[in-house]
């Protein structure tokens, strides 16, 4: 080994070959491509932060993707005969790829993210309303990304580098073609099989850089932007008459015993991720999983709702987010907010807060701002404020692989939410009872004692739970003690389910039965998570039994603000409306009522639980009706949003959304609060109390609360919803 790599060393790469081998087309092929190689693992490093590679494969991946790409697209110039052509033609698609490369770092130091071909086609997204180009922070080796080109052009001018005059062979440059085109596919390979779904889901931009590469990336984003475009060219105004047909067809009345109850309350909307309805009111080992939950859900001043279903597709907590802010559903396939929220319309509860009642906005994440497009798709929604993981310390202990933990994100909160105007529209994601349940052991309740079912999913899931919990009855305590609580409305909801139908013969007999009678109807029922509108104040609280689902979220919350939805694009139903149908429509076009529900072909008698395989003449007519329904609505929506043909539709008193007016940077948002919270007009909890900060107030016993700032964070670049790894 010592000897080949030796004479690797003296035959090629020693310094004194370098003059012999520019002289050659291949060779300058091959010194082109190294350094375009090296400047993009420099990128990758110094300015993407190494892409938060954390195993051996992602590293590996990292430092192959450049090359197949690149030599591909390299070596197609190795086919061009005339000297002077091939070396022009070289160096400029090298130029490219350096551009392609630079505009990346550029914007990424900017907004932390990728570059769209949207974007790259729309310079004023980029511009974010007026912020100068000359403003985007330049660094000192910036210089490395051109100083080859630099240097090839002088050479070549002073004749240093001589061009070859013999061309290379057609079948020689088929090799470094095909080469080229085999790391590629190798590549892919590999990344498959580290991270399946990779191209389906496509939830975010740094998954998708880290393991295929930028050119590759943007190819597929242009594929996709290609694609989407297609479909919306096809779109004609008069489609959306058909849309606002059946909108109008199915309006469920306003209930008027509801109708303004929380009007001018402030909103909290707190996204508790991966919770099902099945964790309240259980008990295990002879203690509440959720004391806490269990306490607000039948508390008086509360609304809450047992039969409520998830209803997302493959975009999971995305799906979730764009059913409660649109009352639209998700795509059939992938993500909405990843396929097209970077040019989607949206007419999203923000902004009709924000326009019908001067409603400020923010949205609490602990996990990067670029997970599931949220970064663009929150400006298009017309959030004001986008807290994400970049705010706060998620070094060391603070995170888990999912980002902050729940106790520190509602605590670390704080000093942002006190700035906000009032009334203002807040919601919540949390991220620590996600899969697979898994917690520091100082996280975790001593006193509490989970269940030994086999499954360490299951068994875990009532410790995350617990923990949640804890987290919410923290945040609770704080709004109470600031004075918050008594003008807020908190609604809180689960996204989707935590336990996977693959853990049921385990969760079964928790729930009393045996893995022998588990049908499909159970793994349904279990798609039920917690509603819980709570309004201080109320007193008539109870829990409603009506079918509903996350689509039916948006026009509840606006009636029981006051705000009729009647102007709006809205495939949801007023869940307190007397009027309102109880099909709940399942993205896979299964659906559910209190009477039936069809479940993969299947129909099961929801009250008996038992299925219907000779249905009578009228119970088929029936059937088929609600089949018909549930594609119906499937249709409207998947059109709707396909088409984005809510760009063809201004409601009165709606201004279409601006995203250049929206900054998102630390640095922007932390002056706009403070000048905000400042001002003679203001109406942040700041500024009510004296201008002093209501931090204190906030009493966490989160054992990470006072641990200095680290080096290195667990924290994966990677969607809320990746289940990738778990097993």
């Amino acid at each position: 080994m010592k000897s080949y790599v030796g004479h690797i060393w003296q035959k090629t790469l020693a310094p004194k070959n370098w003059g012999n081998q520019l002289n050659t087309r291949s060779g300058f092929f091959i010194w082109v491509l190294i350094l375009l190689v090296l400047k993009t693992i420099l990128a990758y490093g110094w300015d993407f932060d190494w892409l938060h590679v954390s195993d051996v494969a992602q590293v590996f991946l990292v430092l192959i993707n450049p090359i197949g790409f690149s030599m591909v697209v390299l070596s197609l110039t190795l086919f061009i005969k005339r000297r002077q052509l091939y070396y022009g033609a070289i160096l400029i698609v090298d130029a490219v790829l350096t551009l392609l490369l630079y505009i990346n770092v550029v914007y990424f130091r900017e907004f932390s993210d990728y570059m769209s071909v949207n974007t790259m086609l729309g310079y004023s997204t980029v511009n974010q309303g007026g912020k100068a180009a000359g403003a985007i922070t330049w660094e000192w080796h910036d210089v490395l990304f051109w100083a080859d080109i630099a240097i090839f052009l002088i050479l070549l001018i002073a004749r240093k580098i001589k061009m070859d005059r013999q061309p290379v062979g057609g079948w020689r440059a088929f090799r470094f073609f095909s080469v080229g085109c085999f790391i590629m596919v190798f590549n892919l390979m590999v990344a498959d099989i580290d991270r399946p779904q990779l191209l389906t889901r496509q939830f975010d931009r740094e998954y998708m850089v880290k393991y295929l590469g930028l050119g590759p990336f943007t190819i597929y984003d242009a594929y996709n932007t290609y694609e989407t475009g297609q479909v919306r060219k096809s779109a004609r105004p008069e489609q959306l008459a058909q849309v606002q047909a059946y909108v109008k067809d199915h309006y469920a009345a306003i209930n008027p015993t509801f109708y303004g109850l929380a009007k001018g309350k402030n909103v909290v909307v707190i996204h508790l991720e991966s919770f099902q309805q099945v964790s309240i009111d259980r008990v295990v080992n002879g203690q509440p999983v959720t004391p806490f939950l269990n306490s607000i859900y039948h508390d008086k001043s509360t609304i809450a709702f047992d039969n409520f279903f998830n209803q997302v597709g493959q975009g999971k907590t995305s799906d979730a987010e764009n059913m409660l802010e649109t009352s639209t559903f998700g795509l059939p396939q992938g993500s909405l907010f990843s396929k097209l929220g970077n040019d989607q319309t949206f007419q999203a509860m923000p902004a009709i807060l924000d326009q019908r009642a001067g409603y400020s906005s923010a949205v609490f994440h602990g996990n990067t701002g670029t997970f599931w497009n949220r970064s663009n798709v929150y400006r298009r929604m017309g959030y004001q404020n986008w807290i994400s993981g970049e705010y706060f310390d998620v070094t060391g202990k603070k995170a888990t692989s999912w980002g902050l933990k729940d106790k520190l994100l509602f605590r670390d909160s704080i000093p942002y939410l006190e700035r906000l105007q009032q009334p203002f529209y807040v919601k919540y994601l949390t991220v620590t009872n996600h899969t697979p349940f898994d917690i520091d052991k100082q996280d975790q309740d001593p006193n509490f004692v989970t269940t030994n079912s086999g499954s360490k999913y299951v068994d875990n899931y009532w410790v995350t739970n617990h923990y949640l919990d804890q987290a919410l009855r923290e945040f609770f305590d704080y709004l109470k003690k600031s004075g918050l609580y008594d003008n807020t409305m908190v609604v809180m909801y689960g996204d989707h389910y935590g336990i996977s139908n693959t853990e049921s013969r385990y969760l079964a007999p928790i729930l009393g039965k045996t893995d022998g009678n588990w049908t499909d109807l159970d793994n349904a029922n279990l798609q039920r998570t917690p509603l819980m509108i709570h309004i201080p104040g109320y007193q008539d609280g109870h829990i409603d039994h009506t079918y509903g689902g996350e689509i039916d979220v948006m026009p509840t919350l606006e009636h029981l603000l006051g705000i009729s939805t009647k102007r709006y694009i809205q495939l949801g139903q007023d869940l307190l409306s007397n009027e309102r149908s109880q099909l709940v429509v399942f993205r896979d076009k299964d659906w559910i009522t209190p009477d039936y529900a069809s479940l993969a072909g299947v129909v099961w008698d929801v009250r008996t639980g038992q299925r219907i395989d000779n249905p009578t003449p009228d119970q088929e007519k029936l059937f088929q009706k609600l089949q018909s329904q549930a594609m119906e609505q499937l249709q409207v929506s998947d059109n709707l949003n396909q088409k984005n043909l809510l760009r063809f539709y201004t409601p009165k008193d709606f201004k279409a959304v601006n995203e250049r007016y929206y900054d998102y940077s630390k640095s922007a948002t932390v002056k706009r609060l403070r000048d905000e919270s400042n001002s003679k007009k203001s109406t942040s909890l700041y500024s009510k109390n004296g201008h002093h900060s209501t931090v204190s107030d906030y009493i966490t016993d989160a054992p990470e609360l006072n641990d200095a700032r680290g080096s290195t964070t667990r924290v994966l670049p990677r969607g809320s919803d990746d289940f990738s790894g778990d097993d």
